[in-house]
């Protein structure tokens, strides 16, 4: 049965108030939550001191993903309206939304402008619901092919091919279940360059041979895709998760 306790820890003159869920858990795991606050889970007979230390060592870490978050509900842009002139992000290239009235209900694009015909173009539920199918449609084939290329170079380290999933993700861009063959990508990743989603199904993909994030992970990730590094920092420097 697990145990949640607010606690708090003072670190170079700063509190660091968390959450500690005491349940059987192998190892000491921290989480800090898009609205700042931290989460750490423990086994029942960790010492508090030890996981204080944990903390502390993280610092860095902590306060660097606090601030990020910070800056995310800063500059994170308004709901859109489905109106024309609105900004949509499909693999790194802008489109600008158009919206018209029709008969026939339709979106589609030219690569420049994303077009909305609906019926109501007051009906801010329907043209909501129009683009958000059109755009998930695009998830499920852009991150079917990608995958479908990624995969067979980890075929014969006998991984199976992955079912896929698609959702809104808070914190991730993606994230796999090894032992049940499922990746899980962020709706989002949409918005990222065509490379920066290659390298987030391949990191997914290498997890599937080494479950965590260890030197082996890095060095079989880093065969496969070199400029790793490049794409995680462009993922790093968008604010696209809601």
């Amino acid at each position: 049965m697990s145990k949640k306790q607010i606690k708090s820890i003072t670190v170079q003159d700063k509190t660091i108030v968390y959450e500690l869920e005491r349940k059987n858990v192998k190892n000491v795991n921290l989480r800090i939550r898009q609205n700042g606050t931290i989460y750490i889970s423990a086994g029942p007979f960790v010492p508090n001191q030890f996981i204080e230390d944990f903390i502390r060592k993280r610092k860095d870490y902590i306060f660097s993903s606090i601030k990020r978050f910070e800056e995310i509900a800063r500059y994170r842009p308004q709901p859109k309206q489905y109106v024309s002139g609105e900004a949509f992000y499909i693999l790194g290239h802008e489109l600008r939304l158009a919206v018209s009235q029709a008969a026939k209900l339709q979106v589609y694009s030219d690569g420049v402008y994303l077009y909305l015909f609906v019926k109501d173009t007051a009906d801010y539920a329907s043209k909501k619901k129009a683009v958000q199918r059109y755009l998930d449609a695009q998830c499920r084939e852009t991150f079917s092919s990608i995958l479908l290329e990624v995969y067979p170079q980890f075929a014969k380290y006998g991984v199976s091919l992955p079912q896929l999933r698609i959702r809104n993700m808070e914190t991730r861009w993606g994230s796999c279940l090894s032992k049940k063959g499922i990746i899980t990508l962020n709706k989002h990743l949409l918005e990222a360059p065509r490379n920066c989603i290659e390298y987030v199904i391949t990191h997914e993909l290498c997890h599937f041979i080494h479950p965590n994030h260890s030197k082996q992970f890095y060095e079989m990730l880093t065969l496969f895709m070199p400029d790793w590094k490049n794409q995680k920092k462009i993922l790093d420097e968008r604010i696209l998760i809601p």
